[in-house]
């Protein structure tokens, strides 16, 4: 379902496609209620005949929704345009970590960096019982501010981390605790 720049959804007017793939395409648009530029994720018209999947896709951006992290894509709103289901959220201006890594490895201290941030954004989503299903570098995006972001709209999953839950997991070490008393992640 391509959208032309002017459609409205809603409060979102359509600026520009910013690229498509088989989850549906993602456009620039500009909330006219509170003057700023926003990411709309359309989902194909058939996920929304399909009951499982759509069902999936509004807990998982509710998941994510929950979240307020600055390492985290920020969820603004669902709706339905057409009988297609879109996601907006905050507009991310950068690469993707796949991206950056194909013009060659990063410096050691930017890696470390990363990573700091990666494990930060993770945490917080694990301190919510919350995991990320599909962590990877299409999946990880470097804002031109240096920022990690990590894209959890369609691939939060909304579960209790039972084992992060567990006082007595075997991967406790030297009887380390988080916040919680248990050994979950944590991220001081």
């Amino acid at each position: 379902m391509a959208l032309a720049s002017g459609t409205k959804l809603g409060p979102y007017e359509i600026v520009a496609s910013l690229g498509a793939g088989g989850m549906g395409e993602v456009y620039r648009a500009h909330d006219t209620v509170l003057g700023r530029e926003v990411a709309i994720k359309i989902l194909p018209p058939v996920f929304s005949r399909d009951v499982d999947r759509l069902r999936r896709f509004e807990q998982e951006a509710r998941a994510a929704a929950a979240l307020n992290h600055p390492n985290i894509l920020s969820i603004h709103q669902l709706g339905v345009h057409d009988g297609a289901p879109y996601l907006v959220s905050e507009l991310l201006e950068g690469e993707t970590l796949r991206s950056r890594l194909e013009r060659g490895a990063l410096p050691a201290s930017t890696a470390v960096d990363y990573t700091l941030q990666l494990v930060s954004g993770l945490a917080a989503a694990h301190e919510r019982g919350i995991v990320h299903r599909d962590l990877k570098p299409e999946n990880i995006f470097l804002t031109t501010h240096g920022l990690i972001k990590i894209r959890a709209g369609e691939i939060a999953s909304s579960r209790r981390v039972w084992i992060a839950r567990r006082r007595h997991h075997p991967g406790c070490r030297h009887g380390a605790r988080n916040s919680h008393g248990n050994c979950g992640l944590h991220v001081a």
